[in-house]
């Protein structure tokens, strides 16, 4: 059997129906956004399907009935196909696959792209408690309102995954946190989602300090450890130096008892041998009378 496409095109896209009785038996594609898999509305974008070597012919499917088709150009490094979208809008937003062909065989489909409009609708606000700036160990929680009725959040830290959080109406959206270390600072931004794909403007920026973390273990089998240590002093204000006072006090204080013991073992040994010598200067003879006296005082 053969493929059957019917449909009508949006630009860049087109809405089909495809029907395939070829047995999917090459690698999987690959997919990804560009230049982010979160688009404002009305901006371009495009998504990229890559397969293995020798494939002729790509296909892109949405969710929401959208497809395309495409071939790599020989120009192209690596066989990949790029995808445009002229403008981001609810419709092209959604849920993307794409396949790949060589010769009469069809690949698995690739991992799902969830490409998502934002700039839609209104602006929320977000917060943190108890504030910006924390302690390594405290517990944090992100606060988000939008005006606009929906049910979902979204909380993003630049370079970090979403996190969906659920609420209703004006009542905020709460992103507990904790307890909080190094890793969780950063700049944090949120969401409202009027549907998966199909977001509201970002909030503005809120950045998180996290400051103090406690030294780990002295151990010496710990070294990262102690390389977060003097990196986080810095953050807090100590200076990398902050731990060497304490290490060169307990090392002054060992040095110090050892030197009075090593005098009063010099000390007790130098008495020993002066009782020593006068017992035998008073044996040598009575004409060692002045030594005796001494001995005597």
């Amino acid at each position: 059997g053969g493929n059957t496409t019917h449909g009508s095109c949006l630009p860049g896209l087109c809405l089909s129906w495809r029907i395939s009785t070829q047995k999917q038996a090459l690698t999987r594609p690959s997919i990804w956004a560009e230049p982010d898999s979160r688009i404002p509305e009305g901006k371009t974008a495009a998504i990229w399907c890559q397969g293995p070597p020798g494939a002729e012919e790509y296909q892109l499917l949405s969710e929401g009935g959208l497809s395309a088709w495409g071939r790599p150009q020989r120009s192209r490094a690596r066989g990949a196909v790029r995808f445009p979208i002229a403008a981001m809008t609810s419709r092209t937003a959604g849920r993307y696959r794409c396949f790949c062909r060589s010769g009469e065989l069809w690949s698995e489909p690739s991992e799902p792209l969830d490409l998502v409009v934002t700039g839609m609708y209104d602006t929320p606000t977000l917060w943190v408690q108890p504030g910006p700036t924390v302690t390594s160990g405290e517990n944090v929680t992100f606060y988000c309102r939008l005006e606009t009725v929906t049910n979902t959040f979204f909380l993003l830290q630049e370079g970090g995954p979403s996190h969906p959080q659920g609420s209703h109406g004006a009542v905020p959206a709460e992103f507990p946190m904790g307890p909080v270390t190094s890793a969780h600072t950063g700049t944090y931004r949120c969401f409202g989602a009027y549907s998966d794909h199909v977001w509201s403007f970002p909030s503005e920026p809120v950045k998180l300090l996290v400051t103090g973390e406690e030294a780990p273990s002295s151990q010496p089998e710990k070294p990262p450890g102690l390389w977060g240590t003097i990196i986080l002093a810095e953050v807090d204000g100590a200076g990398p130096s902050a731990p060497a006072p304490a290490a060169w006090d307990h090392t002054a204080q060992n040095l110090l008892r050892i030197g009075l013991a090593v005098l009063a073992l010099v000390a007790l040994t130098w008495l020993l041998a002066e009782d020593w010598l006068c017992r035998w200067r008073t044996r040598e003879g009575a004409g060692r009378a002045q030594a005796g006296m001494d001995c005597d005082v």
